[in-house]
């Protein structure tokens, strides 16, 4: 089973989170931050990953320490369900349209982590989200997930259905590389033999 738990306390967060791989896309997110909880539970539906999410953060500061240390524990938990990457595709792409949004990601499982993030989103803030948030979770996520992500903007001006569209993208594409192809059973996908 392709599942992991993070238990992550510091001064500003108390995270619990969980997640299956191999889910049906169930959901339950209460970061503190409605917005937050739901591009979580678009990730989760879209990926088909089975996730949940408590966090006690400090709020009344504001939410980056939420959505900066969610991201990480997420990340740790997506590598950890991973385990050693045997039989998986291991490279994911999307085209994710949304109304007047469109945006692309592509992804390496590879163990190098790397984020190339070219975004627009020109309003401040959607709800009570700080929008500069959403490079900054894909940000802590990629650094503790290992991965090479790719993301990019090819159209649209609603920072909502961007922000949306980039989730929903990185979610479909995380799907298909995480996929495990039966020809590939046992095998690590790399001429190294590891990833």
């Amino acid at each position: 089973m392709r599942s992991a738990e993070i238990l992550r306390k510091t001064g500003e967060t108390d995270i619990k989170l969980s997640i299956d791989l191999d889910g049906t896309g169930k959901s339950e997110i209460n970061s503190g931050c409605g917005f937050l909880d739901h591009m979580l539970t678009l990730f989760s539906k879209h990926s088909r990953f089975d996730l949940k999410v408590f966090c006690k953060g400090d709020s009344e500061v504001d939410f980056h320490h939420t959505t900066e240390d969610i991201a990480i524990c997420l990340g740790r938990a997506f590598k950890e369900a991973l385990g050693d990457k045997c039989g998986i595709e291991r490279f994911g792409n999307a085209f994710l349209p949304m109304d007047e949004a469109l945006v692309v990601s592509a992804v390496d499982i590879s163990g190098r982590s790397y984020l190339n993030f070219s975004v627009n989103i020109s309003a401040e803030k959607v709800g009570d989200f700080d929008t500069e948030l959403c490079e900054e979770f894909w940000q802590g996520f990629v650094r503790e997930s290992g991965i090479t992500l790719h993301v990019k903007q090819l159209y649209g001006k609603n920072s909502h259905h961007i922000i949306e569209s980039v989730f929903k993208s990185v979610a479909r594409t995380l799907k298909k590389a995480v996929m495990v192809n039966e020809r590939f059973i046992g095998e690590i996908p790399s001429t190294k033999g590891v990833l």
